[in-house]
This record gives C-alpha cells, sequence and structure tokens, in this order.
C-alpha cells in the first residue's frame, strides 16, 4: 500500500471515519499485488466514501457452515471495478474489492481451506474430489474457473458443469458419483449484486458438525490469495459433467411421480412455468412434459441471464415474480403456474381458484399439500400401513407450520422438526441411512428408490416429505438438500389430484382447514446493512434472549424457548444444535419466532395463527369464511405488536 494511501486511511480512522477493523482488513487485502484493488480501495479513499469501505472491509466474510455470501458488486462501482465493461450494461468486469465481498479472494480462500481439509482426511484411493456447479449470477463462470484452479492445482480431482445447473442437481451429483464433497456458486434467491459459495460433504448435504468447524478452522488459517502450486503428476484433474448425468438425474426424479395413472387421466391441466432467468429451465419443464403434464415457458424469462432483467427481484415466493407467467396463464387459460428462484432450490406457484382468480401460496401451504398428497398415496397404496407407520416421518423446521403436524397427526405419523436450514434435514437423512445394517445397504446410492423405501420402513426411519417455509421442499433421499426440480413435479401431481376431485389445490387446501382448523403464518423482515446493521441484528436478537417478553398484544407467552442458550433435544432425542432463535408461544395459540438470517443482511420474525389448544377442525365448511376472517384479524394484530416491540428494542 503506498503511503499517501496509508496516511489517508489513518486519518479517517483517527476522524472516526473509518473502522479500526476495517483498516486492519484493508491491510491484510493490499498485500495482495492485484493491481485492481489498491486502485479501487484508493479511488473510494479520494471521494470519502468511508461507508463503502467500511461495508466492504469491517470484516472479513466468514466460512460459515453453509460457506459464504456476500455483494459481488459494490454499491459503488469504482472506475478500477468496472474495467472494459461498458457502463450500465450489466456487471462491472471485476468483482466487488473487499473482504466482506464475494470476490476472487474470498472464493480463493474457503476453495482452499476446504480442499485441504479434504487431503488431510481423505481415506480413498487416488485424489479427493470436488463436484462444482454454478447458477446463472454474475461472475459465476470466472469463480467456477477460480475454483477448479485452486482446487487442481491442491491436488484435488474436480468435476465440473460447464453450463449453470441447480443446487439439487449439485447434490445429487456428489451422491451419484461419489465425489469426496462438492461447491455450488450461488446467492439463491438475492438480489443480482450478490453470489455465494455453498459446500457439501460426500454424502450430497450441506456441512454440518463436526466437519464444518475443521473445515472453517482451515479456511480461517487461510490469509490471501497465494499458495504452493504441487508439481504437476500430483495435480488433481478435471472431468465435464452434461447430458449423461442430466439423464441421470431425471431418471431418479421419475420416482417422485406417485400415480402415473393419475397424470394421464388428467392430461388436460395445464401448467405455465418459468425460471425467472435461473437453472430450473434446464430440468423442470422436460421432466413435466416427460411425465405427461402440458407445460408451456415464459419464453422471455427462459434466458440465463444474472440481471433478472424481467424481474426486481427472482424469488419465487412473491407474486411480482411470477407476474409474467400469470399474465400468460391468463391468456391461455392455465391452471397453474410454477417459478423457480436462479440456483432451483426453492419453488413458488400461483394456482387458479374455483372462481377463476389465480391465487399466490405460501410455502406453508404448498409444503402442506404435498405432506398431505404423499401421506394419503402412500396410505392408499398400502406403502405405509399400521404395522410401519411409526416407521415414517415427516421431517420440517421449527419454523414451519404446525398444520403439517396436524396433517401427519391424522395419519398417526411421526414428525421431526429441525432448526432452519436444509443442512439439518439432510443430516436426518445420513442418519436414517446408517441406521440400515451395513450389509444391507452396500451400495444404498445405486439401489432403486422402491428398494431403499423397503429397507427405511424396516429398518430405520422411511423419509416421506421435507419443507421448509422458505419455499424449499424434499420428497426423496437420493440427494440431500431442497430441490425445486422435484418440488415442480410433486405439486403438479398434487394439482392433478385435485382435477381428479373437481377441485383446485385451494380448495383442497380449505378442505385441510375444514378438517384441522386454521392455519395463518406469516413473516416480517427488517432489513439493516453494512457494519452497522449487522451489528443492530446482533443487539436486536441478543435483547429477546436478555429480556424475553411476558405478554405481546395483550396475551400471556405460555411459552419461551432460547435456542442459544437452553439444552433442547428432537422428537428423536437428538441435540438440537446451538442458534440465535427464540420461539415465542401465547395461550391463545398464536406463536412467533425471531432469528437473524444466516444469508442476508436481515432479522427475521415468523408470526403465527394456529388454533386455541384444545380446538382442531371445523363442525361446518360453512364456517370457513369466518374462521378465516377471525384468524387474518389476529394475525394482524399480532405482527403489529411485535413490529412495534421491535422498534422499540431498536430505540
Amino acid at each position: 500500500m503506498n503511503s499517501d494511501l496509508l496516511s489517508k486511511l489513518n486519518a479517517a480512522v483517527e476522524a472516526g471515519d473509518l473502522l479500526s477493523d476495517s483498516l486492519a482488513n484493508i491491510t491484510e487485502f493490499l498485500e495482495s499485488d492485484d493491481p485492481v484493488y489498491e486502485a479501487a480501495v484508493s479511488e473510494l479513499a479520494e471521494s470519502g466514501e468511508w461507508s463503502e469501505l467500511n461495508n466492504r472491509f469491517f470484516k472479513k466474510l466468514a466460512f460459515g457452515t453453509g460457506g459464504l455470501r456476500g455483494r459481488s458488486i459494490g454499491e459503488i462501482v469504482t472506475s478500477a471495478e468496472q474495467g472494459s465493461a461498458p457502463v450500465g450494461e450489466g456487471r462491472p468486469e471485476f468483482p466487488c474489492v473487499g473482504t466482506a465481498s464475494l470476490n476472487y479472494y474470498n472464493i480463493t480462500r474457503a476453495t482452499l481451506g476446504l480442499v485441504r481439509h479434504l487431503v488431510k482426511s481423505y481415506q480413498g484411493e487416488g485424489r479427493p474430489s470436488l463436484a462444482v456447479a454454478r447458477d446463472t449470477r454474475y461472475f459465476g463462470q470466472e469463480f467456477a474457473d477460480c475454483v477448479t484452479k485452486v482446487a487442481v492445482e491442491n491436488g484435488c480431482d474436480v468435476y465440473i458443469f460447464p453450463e449453470p445447473r441447480s443446487t439439487p442437481h449439485l447434490s445429487f451429483a456428489i451422491r451419484h458419483l461419489g465425489t469426496t464433497s462438492g461447491i455450488v456458486l450461488t446467492a439463491s434467491h438475492n438480489p443480482p449484486h450478490d453470489n455465494g459459495f455453498k459446500a457439501y460433504s460426500s454424502d450430497g448435504s450441506q456441512i454440518v458438525e463436526p466437519e464444518a468447524s475443521q473445515i472453517i478452522a482451515e479456511v480461517s488459517a487461510v490469509s490471501g490469495e497465494s499458495y504452493d502450486v504441487l508439481p504437476e503428476s500430483e495435480q488433481g484433474q478435471v472431468h465435464e459433467l452434461g447430458a449423461d448425468l442430466d439423464e441421470a438425474y431425471m431418471a431418479r426424479l421419475e420416482s417422485l411421480l406417485l400415480d402415473p395413472e393419475l397424470v394421464k387421466e388428467q392430461a388436460d391441466l395445464k401448467i405455465v412455468f418459468t425460471n425467472i432467468h435461473g437453472t430450473g429451465g434446464t430440468i423442470s419443464p422436460q421432466m413435466l412434459r416427460r411425465l405427461g403434464f402440458h407445460c408451456d415457458t415464459v419464453a422471455e424469462q427462459d434466458i440465463e441471464d444474472g440481471a433478472f432483467p424481467t424481474v426486481k427481484s427472482p424469488n419465487p415466493e412473491n407474486a411480482a415474480a411470477l407476474q409474467m407467467g400469470i399474465d400468460q396463464a391468463e391468456a391461455t387459460g392455465a391452471d397453474i403456474v410454477i417459478g423457480t428462484d436462479p440456483d432451483a432450490d426453492r419453488m413458488g406457484v400461483v394456482v387458479r381458484n374455483a372462481a377463476g382468480e389465480m391465487t399466490l401460496m405460501t410455502g406453508n401451504q404448498i409444503g402442506s399439500l404435498m405432506a398431505y398428497y404423499r401421506l394419503l398415496a402412500f396410505t392408499e397404496q398400502g406403502i405405509i400401513n399400521d404395522s410401519n407407520r411409526d416407521h415414517a416421518t415427516l421431517v420440517k423446521t421449527f419454523v414451519t407450520t404446525e398444520l403439517q403436524q396436524a396433517i401427519a397427526d391424522h395419519f398417526n405419523v411421526p414428525v421431526v422438526n429441525t432448526l432452519t436450514g436444509f443442512k439439518y434435514i439432510g443430516a436426518k437423512l445420513r442418519k436414517y441411512e446408517n441406521a440400515i445394517p451395513e450389509a444391507l445397504r452396500e451400495d444404498y446410492r445405486n439401489l432403486s428408490d422402491e428398494t431403499t423405501r423397503e429397507l427405511r420402513l424396516e429398518h430405520s426411519k422411511f423419509f416421506v416429505f421435507g419443507g421448509e417455509e422458505s419455499y424449499g421442499y424434499l420428497g426423496t433421499d437420493f440427494l440431500r438438500d431442497k430441490d425445486a426440480n422435484g418440488a415442480v413435479v410433486m405439486f403438479a401431481e398434487v394439482a392433478a389430484y385435485a382435477k381428479s376431485k373437481g377441485m383446485t389445490p385451494v380448495e383442497l387446501l380449505n378442505e385441510l382447514y375444514v378438517r384441522h382448523g386454521v392455519y395463518l403464518e406469516g413473516q416480517h423482515a427488517e432489513t439493516l446493512t453494512g457494519a452497522d446493521g449487522a451489528a443492530q441484528i446482533q443487539k436486536l436478537a441478543q435483547s429477546y434472549i436478555d429480556n424475553p417478553p411476558t405478554e405481546i398484544d395483550g396475551v400471556k407467552v405460555s411459552h419461551f424457548r432460547d435456542y442459544l442458550n437452553g439444552d433442547h433435544v428432537d422428537e428423536e432425542g437428538d441435540a438440537i444444535p446451538k442458534e440465535k432463535m427464540v420461539f415465542v408461544d401465547l395461550e391463545d395459540g398464536r406463536a412467533f419466532a425471531v432469528r437473524p438470517s444466516g444469508t442476508e443482511p436481515k432479522i427475521k420474525y415468523y408470526i403465527y395463527y394456529r388454533p386455541e389448544p384444545g380446538t382442531g377442525g371445523l363442525e361446518m365448511p360453512e364456517e370457513l369464511p369466518s374462521a378465516k376472517a377471525i384468524a387474518q384479524n389476529a394475525f394482524d394484530s399480532l405482527k403489529e405488536a411485535i413490529v412495534s416491540d421491535m422498534h422499540a428494542r431498536l430505540a
């Protein structure tokens, strides 16, 4: 770093404009000889953009249990970063400079730490191996090239998709190929300026403890981008993946369809699918057509583009992201609109109700319908019966609707709750697989789904369905992360089933409300960005632990659960990892949970209206409209009280 820049930065620290941690990170970061780095920092310092510098350098982007996620394009793009790329026409030439940003510096550190862990712990023949995929985001190709280079030069084979592929496809590839680990480069449904790095274990699940801490320690020990390259004879090799693996994945997805004849009988069901410029178009529409569904796509959104140019946000839980699909459905008379996010691990739907109106469904509602249908179908087919139903299970997160508990209770099937994050559902699947006697689970990954289901029902737990309220679902164990491609198949079959009964999915959901009572869920997310925002989020989350509420919206708190400091076990007796999340139950059945997001600069509030304790379904279907109105009013009142309390805590 030149002396003039150092003097200016020191003066900014003295004046209180630049954090001392930011200066320390800038100093270490600029030990690299990349000219873009110092040029970008100098430009921001000369312009007095201290807030931008703090946001970029207030911390090192930490490798958490899920990997990394951060901005790859700064709020202010310097001319050094813009490089030769035309201004206003997409991404700059170079990613965002900063230790708190997603760039070559942090991609190198993360890959190097992961590979060093793999090499140290590898017990097989030859070399450890990585499966690598990327979605359609900015810098995805460059980051994939960086991952490949670092891995190969440090003694790891790489199996890479040269074209964008989804997160679940990557999870499947790890299991199908038997690689030691995997990496997918994605920021899910975040804005276009973000990207991320997610790491996976050898079973296709996201990394959990104790392996997570071992990898984090290796990544934390890496300071900078330089490393010693192994001799060529000790380096890894690169293998490209393509159509053969796509076909293998699609062949396994076929097993998610539980009643092929039902689909054939409802061939006039019309689906509009959109991948919202992401990876979902590679598999989902082909699967629907292959299984006999009528599927059209939104042509303008078929284009894979990290700018996501036709939407404000590529998040399929929002109606705005699906609007082009809705418009097309209105024009063509389609029954359903299905959308997937950029890495196709989340799915949202809009369905036509009995009155012909397009209705957006929540993640809780979508998941509840799929859980119900799969339990119903497996029961009617005799696969789940009185002799084995205690060996079947639903797995959901604590913050996912309790309607799924009521549905499972109806079928006398157990439910297991996990912390938020599909890695915990993946860990349960690993447990269920390992519980099968070793002699019977040889070559488990290559056995048919019917065979593994029989093994689990006899010796372990048959995973019927798993999901989280944030639009993530899984209906099988041949991969170990949420899968929008599979969810598309499962929900299309639900819609076909409803149509066979003369209903739409909305009316099918209403039947569940009549049977079990009205459940209503929603969220409030407070976004607090940058260094100051990160501190506020942690302070606010801690306030609920230090000063838990005793009454909200005029109703006493009946139960308070602190998952950071208390010791908790799940329904199977397994210890629940520590996490900064609290769950508050009220005496009237309503509830809310609070947790900082692990991937976005937000603190999230999950809000629930549930039937009062001791009550259940409705006596008459005609009571449903008034029951829904009561639920909505009580929900809105609770949300208003929670937000008011939040602002008081922030103040």
